[in-house]
């Protein structure tokens, strides 16, 4: 069964999920994009692209379509998602990929518009249900709207998951050194609720806060309360990395943590998850498929209950597979 696409918003993820359907998503099919740019203009951006590369395909533009491969979408550049018609050409799942519409209320609009289902591209501002293929997507109950959780949350909840099942999360602090993405500035400028995130980005490591950590609570609600985190932003265009420093009520070997992370990556897990002893840096992560690639020979642990574990993820495109997953389930 072909599950039907419309895209809103074809910014950076946007542009991501267009990619990934067409790599390694034979079952979607995008029929339709919404964004306020010029056709011409969204063509080029999703031809040419710093970090992700050349689009592997030909794309033009027809009026008010773009020809990928000899395919025909439909384009449009409406603000309301009230506007954009989506029955008209059979939309399954609408993905709101603007950043803009983050609570039920607003995505209702998609629905009021011929969308069966709506999946937010970004954490929600309400109490939309979270959902992190691999983690929890099993409690999903048929709801018409969801939230795919930010990307750091698809690379940390897999791991804080299986270290809590096993031997028991008692209490965690992550950092994620992030890569720079569209809010920073490449030159200082003014930036009045976080003044140190107006300082120039490929100059300077920038510290940042993240709810990605306190996102995992929602995920998995007995780790509730447990875990917080923050961030550094780097100057890299693409590829972040995880780091979450742990309490466990269990005693349990360094080797073991490994051990049962790489069986979850080969089973229930696999997908969303990948494990490596390769000596690897960042840029060997970029276009890797899984929200999370746990690395083995990063992580230390100072004791049987006091562990650093390490895992890395493209924050553009693993993160936006590990949410078409969760499109592809919500809509069966």
């Amino acid at each position: 069964m072909t599950i039907k696409v419309g895209i809103n918003g074809f910014g950076r993820i946007g542009r991501m999920v267009f990619r990934a359907i067409k790599k390694d998503f034979p079952e979607l099919e995008v029929v339709g994009i919404n964004d306020l740019l010029e056709n011409d203009y969204l063509a080029y951006m999703l031809k040419y692209d710093t970090a992700q590369g050349r689009f592997d395909g030909e794309v033009s533009v027809e009026g008010n379509s773009f020809i990928v491969d000899g395919k025909k979408i439909r384009l449009s550049a409406e603000r309301n998602p009230a506007d954009l018609k989506w029955g008209d050409i059979g939309v399954d799942v609408a993905i709101d990929c603007t950043g803009f519409f983050l609570t039920e209320e607003s995505c209702q609009a998609h629905i009021n518009a011929g969308a069966k289902k709506v999946v937010q591209s970004a954490p929600a501002k309400d109490s939309t249900p979270m959902f992190v293929y691999g983690v929890n997507h099993d409690q999903y109950d048929g709801q018409a709207i969801v939230s795919a959780a930010s990307c750091t949350t698809n690379c940390l909840a897999p791991i804080a998951k299986i270290v809590n099942d096993n031997w028991g999360l008692k209490r965690g602090l992550m950092t994620t050194v992030h890569a720079s993405t569209a809010t920073q500035k490449t030159v200082d400028g003014p930036s009045m609720k976080d003044w140190r995130g107006g300082r120039a980005v490929f100059e300077n490591i920038i510290p940042s806060s993240t709810g990605a950590a306190k996102a995992v609570g929602v995920v998995l609600p007995e780790l509730n309360g447990k875990l917080t985190g923050m961030a550094f932003r780097i100057p890299s265009v693409d590829v972040s990395v995880v780091d979450l420093t742990c309490e466990l009520d269990k005693e349990v070997s360094y080797e073991e943590i490994c051990a049962t992370i790489k069986e979850a990556s080969e089973g229930s897990m696999k997908g969303t998850l990948q494990y490596t002893e390769d000596m690897v840096v960042s840029s060997d992560f970029r276009g890797v498929s899984a929200s999370s690639i746990f690395d083995a020979n990063a992580g230390i642990a100072l004791d049987s209950t006091f562990v650093k574990l390490v895992s890395w993820y493209d924050n553009e495109y693993g993160y936006t597979c590990n949410m078409l997953r969760l499109v592809e389930h919500v809509a069966v």
